[in-house]
């Protein structure tokens, strides 16, 4: 019996999208079906370039076209992707290119929330998005040094009668700091108004263009920042960072709570527990838990929020930020393994999350 195009697309109705709880067809990410005798090939659409998930869906639909159409037949599957966005298309925005708005916080300083924050944009845009960062950490900016962008000159352009600056690209995402602005050797010393004010400078008076993702690095605390970034902008969620510690997750849980807070109305999308562990280089087996062991995982259960994952305490993850390059540039960093699967991970829930308002997701 010759193939078609409709037994095909019935084995293929069998292979469920690990996220989205749905069958590859009826979500509309099936594309581009070609059949030349026992040759079948056709294009998966991915709700994200950063699918953790593409090597289980191809092994899937090659194996059920095996059982249900041909034994006999040669799949040959390709991978294209388009970033979902919760936003309306009708709706006014302020960053009409940008599809999704990523707040990283936490509620204490010092958990290594800036180092996720360029790890995770880099990880994402290394899978093929569109990312951006945002330095928001208005009194403490670290952008500029862990991208070795101190002194850096920014450019700008007039667009439609006003100038617009032009973010700072470095290794393959686009920058955007306080730092770049103010002299790095003085304190900045801003009234809150004041502070806020120059935050939304850095998204209104800056040219973004078309992104996937735009990480907000917040400053730690639940302040005037905090509060001023979501009445400015629409937030796709927030990822709150904690170290294991009890004093760190005390503040950790009233930064979900704010967020949270129906006022503020912002979706956590997931915690990560950083500095989970310490394992020494002479035992690689060994793992030493300096402040507590899964307290970050305990709390993410208990306030029913998921739980991205935990990255180790790794030396040269301080100083790959201290030196301008950040721990996942390099494929031999014992770190970098950790930062992409979170990456993954929050892809993956922020597809979730934006799917909620499509019946097909993937439109033609």
């Amino acid at each position: 019996m010759a193939i078609s195009t409709d037994n095909v697309m019935l084995a293929l109705s069998r292979v469920i999208d690990p996220d989205l709880k749905k069958d590859l067809v009826s979500l509309g990410m099936i594309r581009n079906l070609q059949i030349k005798g026992k040759r079948i090939s056709f294009t998966i659409y991915l709700t994200t370039p950063a699918c953790p998930f593409k090597d289980s869906l191809k092994k899937a639909c090659i194996q059920t076209i095996k059982e249900n159409v041909d034994a006999g037949a040669e799949t040959e599957i390709a991978f294209e992707s388009r970033t979902l966005s919760g936003k309306k298309e009708d709706a006014e925005e302020l960053l009409p290119g940008v599809k999704n708005i990523v707040a990283i916080a936490s509620g204490k300083g010092g958990v290594g929330k800036s180092t996720v924050a360029a790890n995770l944009a880099l990880s994402l845009a290394a899978s093929g998005a569109k990312v951006a960062l945002v330095d928001a950490d208005i009194y403490g900016p670290s952008v500029p040094i862990m991208f070795g962008a101190v002194d850096k000159e920014l450019t700008s352009v007039e667009e439609n009668g006003k100038v617009k600056v032009i973010p700072m690209e470095k290794y393959g995402i686009s920058l955007m700091s306080i730092g770049f602005f103010v002299d790095a050797s003085k304190a900045l010393i801003w009234r809150g108004p004041m502070a806020s004010g120059a935050l939304k400078q850095l998204f209104t008076e800056v040219k973004w263009g078309e992104l996937d993702y735009m990480f907000i690095d917040l400053p730690p605390g639940t302040g005037d920042i905090h509060l001023s970034l979501v009445q400015t902008l629409k937030l796709t969620g927030a990822v709150i960072v904690s170290t294991p510690q009890e004093v760190a997750l005390a503040d950790a849980r009233k930064a979900v709570a704010m967020f949270e807070n129906p006022k503020v109305g912002v979706k956590v999308l997931g915690m990560v527990e950083n500095m989970a562990w310490f394992t020494p280089a002479e035992l690689p087996e060994n793992r030493y838990y300096l402040f507590g062991n899964g307290g970050c995982r305990k709390l993410a259960n208990e306030m029913n929020i998921p739980f991205l994952g935990e990255i180790p305490i790794v030396q040269s993850v301080c100083q790959a930020g201290d030196n301008g390059e950040p721990a996942v540039l390099n494929e031999k960093n014992p770190a970098k393994s950790y930062f992409d699967d979170i990456a993954g991970k929050l892809a993956s829930r922020i597809s979730v999350v934006n799917a909620g308002a499509f019946t097909t997701v993937l439109n033609p």
